[in-house]
């Protein structure tokens, strides 16, 4: 049996459950204005928190749903494999893209994120090859609503 055909088989038996959750990320003003700065998107309500106290129904600046988005590396590397036997072999993960992706509640300045995250499927694409779908949800410290719910695809190429 190749290294990707047993991934498989270990992956089957964690579909439809939590994968775990990690680690409380800050997201300050200087991480919205670097964000800001490198998609070319100023609009106030994410850089200028004066504006944003008179103006926006939130009364702080609030992340970009991308900026969001853009952490779901980051934060589901905090959370520990389910079963590290299943990377045995493995030689790359790709994101391979999303399925639906949600933006329930704005992340303001200075608040803490996390991810959250559980296995949706696993398919086998080739011999070597496997396409992990994954919910990841950003919760947010102190909210009831999640900033973000991702269905998230990952490639992962083991050496067979």
């Amino acid at each position: 049996m190749g290294k990707a055909q047993d991934a498989f088989e270990r992956f089957q038996k964690h579909v439809g459950s939590e994968e775990g959750v990690g680690e409380w990320l800050q997201i300050d003003q200087s991480r919205i204005n670097d964000f800001a700065d490198t998609t070319l998107d100023h609009q106030f309500i994410h850089i200028d928190p004066e504006k944003a106290a008179k103006l926006s129904p939130y009364k702080v600046t609030i992340a970009h749903g991308f900026l969001t988005l853009s952490l779901l590396p980051h934060l589901g590397s905090k959370i520990p494999p389910v079963d590290p036997t299943a990377y045995e072999g493995l030689v790359m993960g790709v994101n391979y893209g999303l399925d639906k992706v949600r933006f329930p509640s704005p992340v303001k300045v200075d608040a803490k994120v996390r991810a959250r995250r559980s296995l949706a499927s696993v398919e086998q694409k080739a011999p070597n090859t496997l396409q992990l779908k994954q919910v990841v949800t950003i919760e947010i410290d102190g909210e009831s609503k999640p900033a973000c719910v991702a269905e998230s695809l990952t490639r992962l190429i083991y050496a067979d």
